[in-house]
C-alpha cells in the first residue's frame, strides 16, 4: 500500500504496508454497479482501501489476477467487479482497456451523431 503525499509542488510516494500475493484470499469491489474507488482486500485481516479512481481499481484487480495466473495459479476470488472489464475474452479487451473503452464509446457516439444529422431521402 502506497501513501501519496504532495509537499508544495513535489509529489512523493511512501510505502506504508506490503503483503504477499500468495496470502491474498479475495478482492471485494463492494459494488459492481456503482462507479466507486473503494474495495476490500482479504488477507488474514480485511483491509478497506480506496484507489485513485474506479478505473485504477479495475486496473489493480486485473493486474493482481494476471500476476496470480502467471505465478501462483491459485483460486483468487474477485467479487463485486463487473466481469466485462476484468476478463480478457470480453469485447473490450486489450492491454490498455481503460483507454480502449473510452475510445470505443467516443467512436460509437460520433457515429450516432453523424447518423442522426444525415437527412433521410
Amino acid at each position: 500500500m502506497v501513501k501519496h503525499l504532495r509537499v508544495d509542488r513535489e509529489e512523493k510516494y511512501e510505502i506504508v504496508q506490503e503483503w504477499f500475493l500468495k496470502d491474498l484470499e479475495m478482492i471485494d469491489g463492494k459494488e459492481a454497479d456503482t462507479d466507486n474507488p473503494y474495495f476490500d482486500m482479504h488477507f488474514h485481516k480485511v483491509y478497506n482501501l480506496e484507489a485513485y479512481s474506479c478505473a485504477s481499481k479495475y486496473t489493480f484487480a486485473r493486474t493482481l489476477s494476471k500476476l496470480n495466473e502467471t505465478y501462483l495459479k491459485k483460486d483468487l476470488k474477485i467479487v463485486n467487479f463487473d466481469d466485462t472489464y476484468l476478463n480478457d475474452d470480453s469485447i473490450w479487451s486489450s492491454n490498455n482497456r481503460d483507454c480502449l473503452v473510452l475510445m470505443r464509446i467516443c467512436f460509437y457516439a460520433a457515429n450516432l451523431l453523424c447518423l442522426s444529422l444525415c437527412p433521410l431521402s
